[in-house]
């Protein structure tokens, strides 16, 4: 026997090798057979080759990637691993083997499969993160401070548009039913079709483990259980990419960047050519200096005419690590201090990690590579040209504590809070800990109950200003009452939801229009791919609550304009419920036309579906798996993702989980292998 691919009910992938080499393979292979599309989408868009098969839409995206410089950093750290841990490099050929394997021949809506290199699934966990920890937000501060002052980093420092986050929460022994405790949470990323977790169990002599898997990349690196040790992720929200403001200069050589020591040094610098499909190819000029590749600008400034350029320094391209010499050592833990060890390792996102075991072992700590550096670099662009913004080393990872036999991450500030600026609201993490608070002991089929929790605490600074307003009009008077006696709870049912959502996006438009934002509304010219960062509704939208409440904000008559946002609303109230608007809307490389399903929730719930206020309802982001790992019994674990195990459109198993997901219902988790139907061997 090689490797044995068997399958469940809901046709997730479980395979079973005579060793770690072989099990790599058949991961790769089964992930070529369920999601040929997307990893022929992922490979092209970590290469920055996405636009030849999709488009001019997707040049944006190749000409960052490009610049970005996100291909060589992925050789680069390649190259470091083949030298520095042979063993692991060879596992990573292993599954690359095994996924062109499983490309040969396969039929794609368009084009036909490339072939993957050995630096591939590293590349596409570059491609997959590098906007992970929203660097880009440094622009908007930047900005904002220009045009507003100082104030308007605490005003806006929060997590905004393109952030990713997560739920989870750790329960101990003594506070569940079995005495042994259980993990549960769910990651919140863009909706994908197909998903970007993909269930899969893994089994060979060496370990046996279940968990959610990025499709191209081998093993399984946030979300496992080996059965006698489980951990879950969220993002730490840390600061670990920095911009630079660059002063460039052309010569008869080339390109100069002036350094901090006050002299002119080459910068490297090339030519690459973008294929398009439909259109001309481009050509994109790339610019390294000694703090990294330059993403925005060039010696000639931006197109509106600023004297500026902006390279982007971040830990892969320094270290030439991306921290895959952890994914082996996590597949192989027995108990958390194994653990422990495998993310002493990680470099890229810097996650909250949660581990638990079945000795009693318990772990939450923070895990990655955070510079040490000056706290301007943090916050906002620095000169390259001044002294003082170097990179000075390595953060050490803070841990965390329990509280009550109890740890809730939910990207707020925690353990990582030395080490990030912008964090989410508390109102997740706050409600998280209410609700486990109210029972002693729990089971895991409790925990989707809080999962789907849709309570929206981050309503009340509006209902506030709601409720001292006087002189409304009758219509007003009323749609105000509604309100006031509002659970506050955004259930896809409720019509007083509708209405709280129709106010709330109305005053954030009014607040947008007012001439103190006015310099805010048009961003500078920097490349497209960076603009929802940049865009003023919707920092607006998911600020609302501090704007609301802070004790001034640049001579805003606040009243007037939730008074206003009312008047509107009662005018021409939705009629409706929350989920006639607030529907999903996943992110797909090709359109499709499908009846996509209305949804509870909002940002600031625990049911974290985001729309983006001001703008629309309809909800890009939300949890992208949910997971509940057992310590007591593996087999009692519970899981789901939001369409199936399969990405080809009109299989069985390509959104046969999509209703559960939508009612926030799990599937167990099926680790017997007597109980699933043996597929084919490879």
């Amino acid at each position: 026997m090689t490797a044995e691919i068997y399958r469940d009910a809901w046709g997730i992938p479980h395979l079973r090798a005579d060793g770690a080499r072989e099990l790599a393979r058949a991961q790769g292979r089964v992930t070529a057979l369920d999601r040929a599309w997307q990893l022929e989408v992922e490979r092209r868009r970590a290469e920055g080759t996405s636009a030849a098969l999709l488009g001019p839409d997707s040049l944006a995206w190749d000409r960052f990637v490009r610049r970005a410089r996100l291909d060589d950093t992925a050789r680069r750290c390649w190259a470091e691993l083949a030298d520095g841990d042979p063993e692991t490099a060879d596992w990573i050929r292993a599954y690359v083997d095994g996924v062109n394997e499983g490309l040969a021949g396969a039929a794609l809506p368009v084009g036909t499969p490339g072939r993957w290199e050995p630096w591939t699934p590293l590349g596409i966990w570059l491609g997959i993160h590098i906007l992970f920890a929203g660097f880009p937000a440094k622009l908007w501060r930047d900005q904002a401070v220009r045009h507003l002052g100082e104030e308007a980093v605490g005003l806006f420092a929060i997590d905004g548009p393109g952030t990713s986050g997560s739920n989870g929460w750790l329960v101990s022994g003594e506070r569940t039913v079995s005495g042994q405790p259980i993990i549960a949470g769910d990651p919140h990323r863009f909706i994908e079709d197909a998903g970007v977790y993909q269930q899969i169990h893994l089994s060979c002599p060496e370990f046996d483990v279940v968990g959610l898997a990025v499709p191209g990349v081998p093993g399984i690196a946030h979300f496992g259980h080996t059965g006698t040790v489980a951990w879950a992720i969220t993002n730490a929200m840390a600061d670990y990419q920095d911009l630079y403001r660059e002063r460039l200069r052309r010569t008869g050589a080339g390109v100069e960047a002036l350094g901090p020591d006050g002299t002119w040094a080459r910068a490297a610098r090339h030519t690459e050519t973008i294929e398009v499909a439909g259109e001309d190819p481009v050509e994109v000029e790339v610019i390294e200096t000694d703090r990294g590749p330059v993403v925005i600008g060039g010696p000639e400034g931006l197109d509106d005419g600023t004297d500026c350029a902006v390279s982007l320094r971040y830990p892969p391209r320094v270290t030439g690590d991306l921290g895959f010499g952890a994914l082996l050592p996590l597949l192989r833990a027995r108990r958390v201090a194994d653990v422990d060890r495998a993310f002493d390792r990680w470099t890229e996102p810097v996650n909250v990690v949660q581990a638990a075991d079945t000795e009693g072992g318990l772990l939450h700590r923070v895990a990655g590579k955070v510079p040490r550096r000056a706290r301007a670099n943090r916050t906002r662009l620095v000169p390259a040209w001044e002294p003082g913004h170097a990179w000075q080393g390595w953060h050490e990872m803070p841990y965390g504590e329990l509280a009550d036999g109890v740890a809730v991450m939910a990207n707020q500030r925690g353990p990582a809070a030395p080490l990030g600026v912008e964090f989410a609201p508390p109102h997740r993490a706050d409600r998280i800990a209410a609700l486990l608070g109210e029972k002693e002991q729990w089971a895991p089929g409790d925990m989707p109950a809080i999962h789907t929790d849709t309570h929206l605490a981050s309503a009340a600074a509006l209902l506030d200003r709601l409720a001292a307003l006087d002189g409304l009009s009758p219509e007003a008077a009323r749609l105000r009452e509604t309100l006031l006696a509002w659970d506050r709870r955004m259930d896809a049912d409720s019509a007083p939801a509708a209405v709280y959502a129709a106010v709330r996006g109305a005053v954030v438009r009014r607040l947008a229009v007012h001439p103190a934002f006015a310099a805010l509304t048009a961003p500078p010219a920097y490349p497209e791919v960076l603009l929802p960062w940049l865009a003023l509704v919707p920092r607006i939208g998911y600020a609302l609550e501090h704007l609301l409440r802070a004790e001034e904000l640049y001579g805003i008559d606040r009243p007037e304009a939730v008074r206003a946002a009312v008047e509107e609303v009662a005018a021409r109230p939705p009629g409706g419920v929350w989920g006639d608007t607030h529907r999903l809307a996943p992110w797909r490389a090709l359109p499709a036309e499908y009846d996509e399903p209305a949804l509870s929730g909002d940002h600031d719930c625990v049911l974290c579906t985001s729309a983006v206020p001001g703008i629309t309802d309809l909800a890009a982001r939300g949890p992208a798996a949910r997971y509940v790992w057992d310590l007591d019994r593996r087999e009692h674990s519970l899981w789901v993702v939001p369409f199936g195990a399969s990405g080809v459109p009109g299989t069985p198993h390509h959104r046969d989980q999509l209703p559960l997901w939508t009612r926030g219902e799990l599937v167990p988790v099926v680790t017997d292998f007597d109980r699933l139907e043996k597929e084919t061997d490879v």
